[in-house]
């Protein structure tokens, strides 16, 4: 038996988000995770900037956002938006909204992202405010999380029960890893799923795609009052920021892309990239780990990427069972690794992780996995992080699944990342039986005559890795690139003073960084 190629195989997701997760399930020390404290105001308004829109769009360009104290000095509204945004007469959504107001001298606001696709941007800033944004963000900017469209709170994709969803993302498959009988059985399992998906969320699936997502984000720029966009994007966020960049180029105030996805880049690219990119992470852990005495491994980093390998190729002929009764395969495994990987504070329960799967334990691996998953300890979710991922990306790019091409490609993700790359192959198993027809167009965004855009890129970036931020800064006509020389995924507010400072710098001042500036 095999491991199925979950709904992640595609790419890996998740940016700041996953770090604030695995913080607070594991008790990982972040430095900045407290909230800040004021008493909420009971209600306040938010007024309109006036807009030159279509008559259909006024209504919901015109509306006034009414906030309510939800809590430690946040506070929470509504906004309406068109269901689709070619025909505003067909229906509207709902996007949640939470903001932490501005502590001095507010001027504006800041929209945050923090990737996925499919995490939750309310929670980002509910949960971890300080994570997002520093302390002179915070003085001279509301902060506002919003959910996109599918996500959380807003209206949501809605598919599987918990039940459901465990078997969907842990299930083992029958038959061998890319034979007929294995991607037959990953075509049902697709199937069933998407099909459930438009079952149970109706009209607003097809409508989940990333342009959407954009001009929702322009119709919020609007009713916050804003003329124009001042905008915080990690990981997915970017893509997001981007294809807002593209559409309304003469609405951008200041947009940071930290940890840059490439929008000319296909599925496949995108898969190929983050399969280097995790295996040198890995690399680097090992290199690292290598120098401790309490490492579980021993001789040189290619041996132990060699164990690594021999790991995942025993749980995929023979899973480890859990407590719990659900069964370790090699695609969770891969999960449970690449979890820390996105964080170099956390390699240590790489440690754990190894330690315990070499003598036959799977507790340390579905704990990391589950975190990555937002499944709880009681066996619920606490989102639809995975529904959502899946309901994007299936409009935003093409998908492939002709045996002889998924085979092909899996034998270049062997040979570019030995050990992570056979895990991440024949994810356009999901995608290809989606119910609805892709809907993105891939391809370089330039934004010609938007303002100065800053594109933050990780070197050994594992999820986004640094092609990607050169690439998106080239590709934009106003791009400028802010190179951060370290490990992990995203760099604000989690690397050093020297990019915290250029951030801060040309979001409150306007201030680009010099060409080639490197952190």
């Amino acid at each position: 038996m095999t491991t199925r190629p979950g709904p992640s195989a595609p790419r890996r997701r998740r940016a700041s988000t996953a770090v604030v997760a695995l913080a607070a399930v594991l008790v990982l020390t972040l430095s900045g995770c407290v909230t800040w404290f004021l008493p909420a105001k009971t209600s306040a308004t938010s007024t309109p900037s006036p807009e030159k829109v279509a008559a259909a769009l006024q209504p919901y360009y015109g509306q006034v956002l009414k906030w309510t104290g939800c809590g430690s000095g946040m506070q929470c509204t509504t906004a309406k938006a068109p269901l689709d945004w070619n025909n505003p007469a067909k229906g509207e959504i709902e996007l949640a909204l939470i903001r932490q107001p501005a502590k001095g001298t507010k001027q504006g606001s800041l929209l945050t992202n923090p990737g996925g696709p499919g995490a939750s941007g309310y929670d980002f800033v509910k949960d971890s405010v300080d994570f997002v944004a520093d302390k002179t963000l915070q003085d001279h900017f509301d902060i506002v999380g919003f959910d996109p469209r599918g996500v959380g709170r807003s209206t949501a994709v809605k598919c599987y029960d918990a039940k459901q969803m465990d078997d969907y993302l842990y299930g083992i498959t029958p038959g061998q890893r890319g034979s007929d009988e294995w991607i037959a059985a990953n075509t049902k399992v697709a199937k069933d799923f998407g099909d459930a998906c438009k079952k149970n969320t109706g009209a607003p699936l097809p409508r989940v795609d990333t342009v959407s997502a954009a001009r929702d984000l322009d119709l919020l720029r609007a009713t916050l009052g804003d003329k124009k966009l001042n905008y915080l994007g990690y990981s997915y966020g970017t893509y997001l920021g981007a294809v807002y960049a593209g559409l309304y180029p003469g609405k951008t105030g200041r947009l940071v892309l930290d940890g840059a996805l490439d929008p000319a880049a296909t599925n496949f690219d995108v898969t190929e990239v983050q399969a280097k990119g995790f295996e040198s992470a890995l690399r680097a852990y090992l290199a690292d780990c290598l120098t401790r005495k309490d490492c579980p491994f021993t001789g040189t980093v290619d041996d132990a990427m060699t164990t690594v390998g021999q790991l995942l190729a025993a749980v995929e002929k023979s899973p480890i069972q859990n407590s719990d009764g659900r069964e370790l395969g090699a695609n969770t495994l891969v999960t449970a690794i690449i979890t820390p990987l996105y964080d170099a504070t956390a390699w240590s329960y790489l440690d754990k992780l190894f330690e315990s799967v070499m003598k036959g334990s799977a507790s340390v691996a579905f704990t990391l996995a589950d975190t990555y998953n937002n499944r709880d300890s009681d066996g619920t979710y606490s989102d639809n992080s995975t529904e959502a991922f899946v309901a994007i990306n299936c409009l935003d790019y093409t998908y492939d699944a002709d045996p002889a091409v998924m085979r092909q490609q899996a034998a270049e993700l062997a040979k570019a990342a030995p050990v992570i790359g056979p895990y991440m192959a024949y994810g356009d198993i999901g995608c290809a039986n989606w119910p609805y027809k892709a809907t993105g167009d891939r391809g370089p965004i330039s934004a010609d005559g938007s303002a100065p855009i800053l594109v933050v890129g990780t070197t050994n970036d594992p999820a986004t890795p640094y092609v990607w931020a050169k690439n998106l800064a080239s590709e934009l006509q106003n791009g400028h690139l802010l190179t951060y020389k370290g490990e992990g995924h995203t760099a604000y507010n989690k690397s050093n003073s020297c990019v915290n400072d250029t951030v801060d710098s040309y979001l409150v001042s306007g201030t680009v960084p010099e060409k080639g500036k490197t952190c």
